[in-house]
């Protein structure tokens, strides 16, 4: 194994550090691997971000990566990068259990697809990136935190008693603990942004279908995937990555152009905001009642975008509130899932779930209808809300962590999880980009989040005003204790 102080250093680094130490010959891909494991080892019994590890394997793809290094031949954009992947993606060679006690370990179906990689997962594999385990995540991806039947409660980096918000907070804890630079998560209300927010670590959730998905996800077209990651230039290096076509996901957009070269190109990252037309939200029209600590660290970093030369002013988009309609096709997305389930497997599931799935079992065909007329409304609404504006700019929640094997905080009187993340569901709804940046920390140390929203296929303009928040400084926030 490395010596402990090499191990820190190299856990510390993002993706592109990586990068250009292996091109260097400082370090090589397996010097990095064999750290990240032995970082996985130290937090994983007091964080549980991961459901398994890949640990042979990670080092065989990592050797090979190391020769290719050698031979000046790296592969692909992440050769020798280690990533983690969400469990809810499958991946060749290992179950995806998505945090149940009703999936069966031995496989699914005559197809087997256990022996499929996930689109995104094919990508990974392609570039050369190497693949070091599987993260938590609540039963079937349903919630805003990240507690499951299977595989217990997981942590946040920052506060042990506290959640890491969900779904994907494994990834985003594994992120905040160097437990490797880079993540893949799934988000339908949030579920890539609330994790991120709460751990302190950059989440993207690109337009839908910029990255391409199968098997679909249950939740249908609210379920986008999306990069976690050290920060956005190293999301946007995953998202040149993942964001390839597939031919499995009929929905898919055509690729983009790679936006990570432009923004490593940015110097001070004002070149990415300058002249851009900001809506600044502190509460979607007084709608959201937002902790005093979090409205004034996004304020903060909202003039720090003016200053950087854009033009930002108090506005709000004209969204009613739409968690009506919101909570029709999110249950009726459970109800479908959990159909095939027989009465002993349901009472091994998520109470929480299987409440929301009889709830979408009642939905009739005229309501789910009405629910989808809701999104579309609010979709055209946004639609010429960004003819006025490049970027709306949103706390991404409330709140800060609360006390973890909880869907909802403790007194609040709230029943579920979307009660306190107002401001992410909508645009899963609309399917826009939109990502959280870290802006600071409250009076107990915990990360604080700012959401940058943009026009659907304005991914790139995200990513530019994310990056200039982070090379100028404004999205440092302190690493999460090492005292562990």
């Amino acid at each position: 194994m490395t010596e402990p102080a090499a191990s820190a250093f190299l856990t510390d680094l993002t993706a592109r550090q990586l990068l250009a130490g292996y091109a260097k010959g400082d370090f090589s891909p397996f010097d990095v691997t064999v750290a990240v494991l032995d970082r996985i080892e130290t937090v994983q019994p007091l964080v549980n971000a991961f459901v398994r590890l890949n640990a042979d394997e990670a080092l065989t793809q990592a050797e090979a990566s190391a020769e290719r290094w050698h031979r000046k031949r790296p592969q692909g954009l992440l050769d020798g990068v280690p990533v983690s992947v969400k469990d809810t993606f499958r991946q060749r060679g290992l179950p995806t259990l998505r945090g149940s006690r009703t999936v069966r370990t031995e496989g699914e179906g005559p197809a087997n697809l256990w022996d499929q990689d996930a689109p995104a997962v094919a990508r990974l594999r392609e570039h050369g990136a190497v693949l070091v385990g599987k993260t938590t995540t609540p039963e079937f991806g349903w919630k805003g935190v990240t507690d499951s039947p299977l595989t217990g409660v997981t942590r946040n980096p920052y506060d042990l008693s506290r959640t890491p918000g969900g779904s994907s907070g494994g990834s985003a804890a594994a992120v905040a603990l160097g437990a490797a630079p880079l993540s893949i998560g799934t988000d339908g209300g949030g579920s890539v942004r609330i994790p991120a927010s709460f751990c302190g670590v950059f989440g993207f959730k690109p337009t839908y279908g910029r990255v391409p998905q199968y098997p679909v996800s249950p939740f249908g077209t609210l379920g986008h995937a999306g990069p976690l990651a050290r920060d956005a230039a190293d999301a946007a290096l995953l998202l040149d990555v993942i964001g390839g076509p597939d031919p499995r996901d009929w929905s898919h957009l055509p690729p983009a152009a790679g936006v990570s070269g432009p923004l490593t190109r940015d110097g001070d990252g004002s070149r990415g905001v300058r002249g851009l037309r900001i809506a600044y939200s502190p509460s979607l029209g007084g709608q959201v009642a937002v902790h005093p600590e979090v409205a004034a660290a996004v304020r903060r970093a909202v003039g720090r975008l003016a200053e950087l030369g854009a033009y930002v002013e108090e506005a709000d988009p004209d969204l009613t509130d739409p968690l009506a309609a919101f909570h029709t096709l999110w249950a009726a997305g459970a109800a479908r899932l959990l159909q095939p389930l027989s009465r002993k497997q349901l009472a091994l599931v998520d109470p929480g779930l299987r409440e929301m799935a009889a709830a979408g079992a009642r939905t009739g065909a005229r309501e789910y209808v009405a629910a989808t007329e809701v999104r579309a409304e609010l979709g055209r609404r946004l639609g010429l809300f960004h003819t006025s504006y490049d970027l709306l700019v949103t706390p991404t929640l409330p709140i800060t962590a609360f006390e973890a094997g909880r869907e909802t905080p403790a007194g609040s009187g709230q029943r579920r999880w979307t009660a306190w993340t107002p401001f992410t569901y909508p645009f899963n709804l609309t399917q826009q980009p939109a990502a959280t940046v870290p802006c600071g920390v409250d009076g107990k140390g915990l990360p604080i989040g700012l959401q940058l929203v943009g026009a659907r296929h304005a991914d790139e303009v995200v990513l530019r005003a994310a990056h200039a928040l982070y090379v100028s400084g404004a999205a440092r926030i302190p690493a999460p204790s090492d005292s562990y």
